[in-house]
Order: C-alpha cells, then sequence, then structure tokens
C-alpha cells in the first residue's frame, strides 16, 4: 500500500483521505516529551514546524516530536498556509505558471513537515493522547481543506492558467502539472455555487470525523481482542512462532502465556498451523468481526453515513454515484471497465475454490477428522493439501526466509536494476521514532551521487496500525532546488525473541518486495514539481507488485535464502517444488481479495438509502455466489482501505488493474536475452515506469515500455486460470 505524502496543492485538496489513513493508527503509550521539545503553547519554535537540521538535507527531528505539540503545529501551520494561499489568489499580476502553479507547489512547507509527524503519531507510534487530539482537529483540518479548494480567486487563477495552457502549450512537465491541479479542485467542488460550496464544505467536515471514528474503532477492536494460550495448546506450531507468541504476551505482562494478537501477522500463521480446531475458529472470529460487534466500536452505522454523504457530495458535481465521480482521472476511467475486469477474473476464481475445497475435504475425511470445511479451516487443510500434491511444508519453506537475508537481497536487486547502494547508517546519527527502526543511506552505485534514506520500521506494537504499507517524508523535486528522498517502509511482523532470526512466510516475503518497490518508485524519481510525485491508484501499485517478481528469480534464490540455524542455502529440490506449487491456492487468494474489490464497487454503486451494511453485504456475496468456506479480505465494517478515508474508495479494484499490467510487463523480462535482470529492460523500466512518476499518463508511459497496452492473458497464465475467450 502506497502512502507517501502528496505536494501542497494536492495533499491539501486530499487532506480528509490522508488525515484518515494517518487515523487508523493508535498507541497506548504517549511519546514521550524531551528536554528540547518545546511547550505547545510557544507555536513560533514549536519543533514540528521547524525546518529539519542535521546531515542528509536535513532529517525530521522525530526524537523531540511530542503529542502535546501537535494541535499548537497544526494550528499555526495552518494559519501560515493560509496567508501563502491567500496571497497568491490575490495577486494583482496576470496568473502565469510561476505565480500561480509555482507559487502553490512552494506553500505549505511548515504544514508539511508538521503531517510527517503527525503521519508517524498515528500510523506508528498512536496513543490514547494522540487520538484525541485526532478527534478534535479532524473537523477543523476539513475546514481548513474547503478553505483552500472553495477559494473562488485561487481557482479562477488555476482556471486561467490551464486554459492558457490548452492554447499556447507549457513544457510537457508544466502542463502536467496545470492539468492535475485544475482537475483536482474541478473535482473538488471549486466551480460550485456559494450554497453547494458550503454544502459540500459541510459534508466532508462530517466525513473527516466519521472517518477517524472508524478508524478508531477498527484499532481498538485490533487492540482489545487478543487470545492468550497455554502450553498445552500449541500442537503444531513451530519453535520460533512459539517464541514469537511467547514475547508478546509477556509484553502484556502475561508472562507463562502465548498471545495471538488480532492482526494478521499474528494471526495468519496460527490458522495455518494449529491443530486447536476450536482455537482457531475463535481466533478467526476475533479477526473478522473487527468493527462489527454490535457495541459501540460497530462500524455499520459509520460505513451507512459515509456512503449517504459521498453519493450527495458528488451529486453537487452532477454525478449519479462516488464510483463515477472518483474513476474519471483513473486509468479505467469509469466503474464498468473496473467491473469488467473484475467479472472476467471471478468465475475462474470461484470455480478453483471449489477444487480447492474438494481437495481440502478429502484430506481432512482421510484423517478421519470428521468435519466440514469452514472458513477457520481453509488455512490450515490447504497447507495439508499442498503437502500432499506437491511435498511442500511451508514452514519448511520459512526456514530459508529470514528477515535479514530478504531485505539484503532486496538491496541487491535495487542494485542490478537501479543501481542503487544501500548503506547502514551509524545508530543516533538519524533521529528515529522507535528503537526498532533503522535507516539507510541510498547512493548511485557508479558514482556515488547521493540520492536519499530508507527508513524501516518492520515489527507490530501497539499503537501501530496493521498491514504493510510505504512513504516519503520528503520526495524529489528540482523546481525549488534538488531536494534528495526520505522513504520508508513500514511492516507488522511478530516481533522475535531475543537472539532469534525473524522467520516470515513466502506470502510475507512477497508483501516485503511488494512495498520495497514502492520505496524504489519514490527514489527513482526524476521530477520536477512536487505534484508529480503523486499518482493514480490503479496505476501506482503496478510498480510495487512488479517488484514481487524478483522475489523468485534464481539469482535471489540462490544467494540470499539460506538456512536460519546452518546457513545452508535453500535445497534445489525445495526449490522446484515451491516453483511447482506457484498457482496452489489461486482460488483462495484471488477470490478474498476480488470479494472485496467487488463490495467496494457494489456499495458505491448502490442507493444508500436505508442500506443495512450487513445485509447488503451478505447479499451481495450470495448474488456472485462467494463460496461459504472463506471470506472477504477485508470485511466492509473493518475495510480502512475504503472507509477509514477516500484512498481506495471504489478502487480496491486497482490492485488487479494493477496485476494486469505487472503480468504483461513481467514477460518482457522472461523474454528478454538477459531474463528478470537484462538491462536493457530495466533501464527501460526505470526510464518510462518509474522515474516520471505521474510526470506521464500512465497509459502512455505503458505504451513507451511495451510497445503497445497490456493485455489480460499473462494475468490469467501467472494465476493458472483459463484465458477467457475473446
Amino acid at each position: 500500500m502506497n502512502n507517501s505524502h502528496l505536494s501542497t496543492t494536492i495533499k491539501t485538496m486530499a487532506l480528509s483521505a490522508m488525515v484518515l489513513l494517518a487515523s487508523c493508527n493508535q498507541k497506548k503509550e504517549a511519546v514521550k516529551p524531551t528536554a528540547t521539545t518545546t511547550t505547545a503553547s510557544n507555536t513560533t519554535t514549536n519543533v514540528l514546524l521547524s525546518e529539519w537540521t542535521g546531515p542528509y538535507q536535513g532529517t525530521p527531528a522525530f526524537d523531540k516530536m511530542n503529542v502535546s505539540d501537535i494541535k499548537s503545529a497544526l494550528d499555526k501551520g495552518m494559519e501560515l498556509n493560509l496567508k501563502e494561499i491567500e496571497a497568491i489568489a490575490n495577486n494583482p499580476d496576470a496568473p502565469t505558471f510561476d505565480n500561480t502553479i509555482v507559487a502553490m507547489e512552494k506553500a505549505g512547507a511548515e504544514l508539511n513537515r508538521v503531517f510527517t509527524y503527525y503521519g508517524i503519531l498515528s500510523s506508528n507510534m498512536s496513543s490514547p493522547e494522540f487520538r484525541n487530539v485526532q478527534k478534535e482537529m479532524a473537523p477543523i483540518l476539513s475546514e481548513f481543506n474547503s478553505k483552500i479548494s472553495q477559494n473562488e480567486k485561487l481557482f479562477e487563477r488555476i482556471k486561467t492558467v490551464y486554459d492558457n495552457s490548452q492554447k499556447t502549450p507549457l513544457e510537457a512537465d508544466q502542463q502536467r502539472v496545470a492539468q492535475l491541479i485544475y482537475e483536482s479542485f474541478a473535482m473538488n467542488g471549486a466551480a460550485l455555487d456559494v450554497e453547494k460550496k458550503k454544502r459540500y464544505a459541510a459534508i466532508n467536515k462530517e466525513l473527516s470525523e466519521l472517518y477517524t471514528n472508524f478508524s478508531n474503532n477498527v484499532l481498538e477492536d485490533e487492540e482489545g481482542y487478543v487470545t492468550y494460550l497455554t502450553k498445552d495448546q500449541l500442537s503444531g506450531l513451530s519453535e520460533p512462532l512459539i517464541k514469537a507468541y511467547a514475547k508478546a504476551a509477556t509484553d502484556r505482562d502475561q508472562e507463562g502465556k502465548y498471545a495471538i494478537t488480532n492482526t494478521r501477522s499474528s494471526m495468519d500463521p496460527f490458522l495455518t498451523y494449529s491443530n486447536e480446531r476450536d482455537i482457531r475458529e475463535k481466533v478467526w472470529k476475533n479477526y473478522y468481526s473487527r468493527g462489527d460487534n454490535g457495541d459501540d466500536k460497530d462500524n455499520n452505522a459509520n460505513i451507512a453515513k459515509i456512503l449517504k454523504l459521498r453519493k450527495e457530495r458528488v451529486a453537487l458535481l452532477g454525478h449519479d454515484n462516488y464510483a463515477d465521480w472518483r474513476l474519471q482521472n483513473r486509468m479505467a476511467k469509469k466503474p464498468e471497465n473496473a467491473m469488467e475486469l473484475m467479472n472476467a477474473v471471478w468465475p475462474a476464481a470461484i470455480a478453483r475454490v471449489k477444487e480447492e475445497v474438494a481437495d481440502m475435504q478429502a484430506v481432512a475425511d482421510a484423517n478421519g477428522d470428521k468435519i466440514t470445511i469452514e472458513p477457520w479451516d481453509y488455512r490450515y487443510y490447504a497447507e495439508k493439501v499442498r503437502k500432499k500434491k506437491y511435498d511442500l511444508d511451508s514452514d519448511e519453506v520459512k526456514q530459508y526466509l529470514q528477515l535479514d537475508k530478504l531485505r539484503e537481497a532486496m538491496f541487491f536487486v535495487a542494485g542490478e536494476l537501479f543501481n542503487f547502494k544501500f548503506t547502514p547508517i551509524e545508530e543516533g546519527k538519524v533521529p528515529v521514532f522507535h528503537e526498532d527502526v533503522k535507516v539507510w543511506e541510498v547512493t548511485d552505485k557508479t558514482s556515488g551521487t547521493h540520492i536519499g534514506l530508507w527508513y524501516l520500521d518492520p515489527f507490530a506494537r501497539p499503537g501501530k496500525r496493521s498491514g504493510a504499507w510505504a512513504n516519503t517524508y520528503r520526495s524529489h523535486t528540482t523546481f525549488d532546488g534538488k531536494t534528495n528522498v526520505l522513504s520508508s517502509n513500514n511492516s507488522n511482523f511478530v516481533k522475535p525473541a531475543p537472539g532469534e532470526a525473524v522467520l516470515v512466510s513466502w506470502s510475507d516475503a512477497t508483501t516485503f518486495f511488494h512495498e520495497f518497490g514502492h520505496a524504489l518508485h519514490f527514489l527513482s524519481s526524476e521530477v520536477r514539481y512536487p505534484t508529480l510525485n503523486g499518482g493514480v491508484r490503479d496505476y501506482t501499485e503496478f510498480q510495487s507488485q512488479l517488484l514481487e517478481r524478483w522475489l523468485s528469480t534464481d539469482k535471489v534464490i540462490n544467494n540470499y535464502l539460506v538456512h536460519y540455524k546452518t546457513g545452508e542455502p535453500i535445497p534445489k529440490s525445495l526449490v522446484d517444488k515451491i516453483k511447482k506449487a506457484a498457482t496452489f491456492n489461486q482460488g483462495f487468494a484471488t477470490t478474498e481479495y476480488l470479494a472485496s474489490a467487488l463490495i467496494d464497487m457494489k456499495l458505491h454503486l448502490a442507493d444508500p438509502t436505508d442500506i443495512d451494511i450487513d445485509k447488503f453485504e451478505k447479499e451481495a456475496l450470495e448474488a456472485l455466489h462467494m463460496p461459504k468456506e472463506l471470506v472477504m479480505r477485508h470485511r466492509t465494517p473493518h475495510f480502512g482501505h475504503v472507509f477509514s478515508g477516500e484512498g481506495y474508495a471504489t478502487a480496491y479494484y486497482g490492485y488487479m488493474w494493477a496485476d494486469v499490467l505487472t503480468s504483461d510487463a513481467a514477460e518482457a523480462f522472461a523474454e528478454a536475452p538477459g531474463g528478470f535482470y537484462d538491462k536493457e529492460v530495466a533501464a527501460k523500466l526505470v526510464k518510462y515506469l518509474f522515474a516520471p512518476r505521474n510526470a506521464i499518463d500512465p497509459a502512455e508511459a505503458y505504451r513507451l515500455f511495451r510497445g503497445r497496452d497490456a493485455k489480460i492473458e499473462a494475468l490469467m497464465k501467472d494465476r493458472g486460470f483459463p484465458i477467457p475467450k475473446s
């Protein structure tokens, strides 16, 4: 998931969504103040507003941030930004690209710095104290957003620059910036009349509060439901996993027990390996009922309100539904195109699930288990089928998947494709927000030129939102002096006992590569203006999904997959089994994802009047003939991608849209003389698909790389599905 900072202008337009994405994270302990932290009342010297100092063009003072400084910093940052916006809007000179667009790109530096800290405190280091500030500030930030997006004089200047560029074109990247900014303002109600603007702003304010509530509810259900095991309930679990669960219990003052926390990284391996079916059911229900427990943390009412407000808001702009409005500037262009892709894949996916369930039921029957496969059995029996069909034990594979070695493998791939070198930075040289965070300097391998820094925050902790994501603290630009990149990857691996290796599943290793792909996208940027570091949602996942393919290349497997105890390389026989089983369980993986993507789209195409969310989800899945043996990857009441903000609303399909590009692009490497390390194809990859960011229309960028549009055939082949007849 790409969570990168947007430019000043686009970030402002999408502030409600960003605030929500940030609000997915809470922490039980506040960040401790330091002697150098200013008081909340001293806004003129608030450290969160101050320019970053130190080496590497300055870095965030994470060691000095304090929750008590957030509110005053936001207040002051908004005040300064609005003054800049007013100066631009009231400039007596005729609107030009420089005095309007460039001026906007420069505005908001102080506020952008505050949002860097705000994002960390909400995503990585949240606390009850921060949560209170967040609830208070959400509507205020929404009002601030509206003051800019609805500034009539500002929009008139932007429109003038845009209209003039249609008659007398600017330089290509300037033309793109003018277009993106104009479209963003127009899509967000800048051209509405006074009364409609008032209502539009009021809706955004209410949505910002609902997004925050939604996120907090999910997080509190993640923190509030922990399953504790005793020593006699560990059957089937590996030694490293048992030690990790023991540490999780100790961290929660439950010495001598074993804690299964309510996060995917903790839940998934337990459901895969535990022989305790009753406890598997409990852990499964805890996880998939987040936000849906009929208590004060239940999100169904929040979702119903969000859907109604979204539909009302886009109606002010003349759109029939939210999906039509959202997709107009995406690669899919309209919801019908996204639905066409998903509907082309869905029948093959659920047909494969039927086959997988039959295989699992046969194993259960042969074992004399006398059960019918239920959702909490899927992972467990799928693992047994994997062993039977392919003689492949996922736990055996994990012994060769050490987190540190995978990180080295990613650095190797980055060196081969991007000519990047990663050098660890001495502890204490760059401030970090938690002792788990490590930092590397990124340079050009050949010239030694400094490119930026890469931060890694790998482990789960209370107050850190679940999942994995990438973001940037500073992006590459050259319009106002060249800036370096400060990028980060964030994961939720279960922290091991002291001295133990971090062993991960093949799926988690793939996700690790995926998120690193986002970081490489940030680091390879060659754009001039901040806005061009943004992205198109159904395209930005493509680059990261493509990088996943290098995990299974021979150079990575042969050099970085070694046994965590013996150091012996992974046996060729085991590698052959992994490759032979490459399409195993694709029914489960594709169906659980697509179900979420389809429900996302269907909810936003439906009439939200008097909508019952649980009933809608149930009936929509029944109409799709959703197999009863599994559920959506993200059930609606905890679907943070869609309801904790707007980044992925009616856009969750984008992962599959991007995967069509991914599979097609992977074939370009597979067919090249040098395979996945072919220098010529790699150079085109960087030149057309990574370095331009959003400076080129995504469809055109892909054609420049591939020489044609992407085709669905490669996607279906990769998943082992029959290719649909055209």
